[in-house]
């Protein structure tokens, strides 16, 4: 590689870092637009994923892409509208710190996923991180004893669950599959709240349609986009550990703008799990690069 070559990937790593933070601070900006809405999760959820559907497939056909309608892309556009479906109801229902936290374990579940369906061995630092995160998530309960929190609770949980299932099951794909599976989740969002957008009463007033608007182009469309492109020359490490910005905003912004605050077992136990689940992360690619150099000795050796 000339020196050329090297700025030029420096300066695309570099472009890379800035979209991921963007993409980060954006995604975080989800609690406050959903609690600012006086409207059901459910056409929340949808008419923000119609805005970000259109949004999705009018970027696909601006760069000149195919959609491709494959099984993984209906794999991923399953597990993503359930994600996005529950994130939406969880804020409504609890904290917005909690649903976030709470789905940042996502980490951990796709662990656990990989071990009970692609049989891989858990490390010890594996177990660890699970009993660890695990203790975390249910300190959250401690604050929530309510119906209404604790089934607020369980959905962010079962949120990041299907946000660990997507990953596991998609694995790589091809960028226009990707993408087609983005567009296609969105719009299942949207068929998923189209009954409650029917029979609802909605408030359209200026501030709720400017955030729902704001959810499906700001919040939710461009940071995956960005992601997207990101991906290509920032590691999965760089990526994760740069996502902290989300669950460490998000609950900040609501406060600012609503005044909600977590509980204090709430904040023992969000901090538990961002610093676990980083820590694990940071843990396991020294692991993979140790890996990686002995390999290289033994085939110079």
């Amino acid at each position: 590689m000339n020196d050329q070559t090297w700025v030029q990937q420096q300066k695309k790593k570099k472009r890379a870092m800035a979209q991921v933070i963007l993409s980060s601070l954006l995604f975080s900006t989800g609690g406050f637009l959903i609690k600012s809405i006086p409207w059901p999760s459910l056409a929340i959820s949808g008419i923000r994923g119609i805005i970000a559907s259109v949004m999705m497939l009018l970027f696909i056909k601006g760069r000149g892409w195919k959609l491709r309608f494959e099984k993984q892309a209906f794999l991923q556009a399953g597990f993503m509208g359930t994600t996005l479906t529950l994130f939406v109801a969880s804020n409504k229902l609890t904290t917005a710190a909690n649903a976030i936290v709470l789905q940042y374990i996502s980490p951990v579940f796709i662990l656990l996923l990989s071990v009970i369906f692609l049989h891989q061995k858990p490390k010890k630092a594996d177990l660890i991180v699970v009993a660890v995160t695990f203790c975390g998530m249910g300190l959250f309960f401690f604050d929530q004893l309510s119906s209404k929190g604790m089934v607020g609770n369980i959905m962010a949980i079962c949120s990041g669950f299907a946000l660990a299932a997507m990953y596991v099951i998609v694995g790589e794909m091809e960028e226009e599959v990707r993408f087609t599976g983005m567009m296609l989740g969105h719009f299942l969002t949207f068929l998923i709240g189209l009954p409650t957008i029917a029979t609802a009463e909605l408030e359209l007033s200026t501030v709720a349609v400017g955030c729902v608007v704001a959810l499906g182009v700001v919040q939710i469309w461009l940071p995956y986009v960005l992601m997207a492109m990101a991906m290509s020359y920032c590691s999965p490490l760089t990526c994760n550990l740069v996502g902290i910005i989300e669950p460490l905003l998000n609950p900040v912004w609501v406060f600012l703008v609503t005044g909600e605050a977590p509980g204090m077992y709430a904040l023992i136990g969000g901090t538990v799990i961002i610093f676990s689940v980083s820590a694990w992360c940071v843990y396991n690619d020294r692991q993979e690069a140790a890996k990686r150099c002995e390999a290289q000795e033994s085939q110079t050796a």
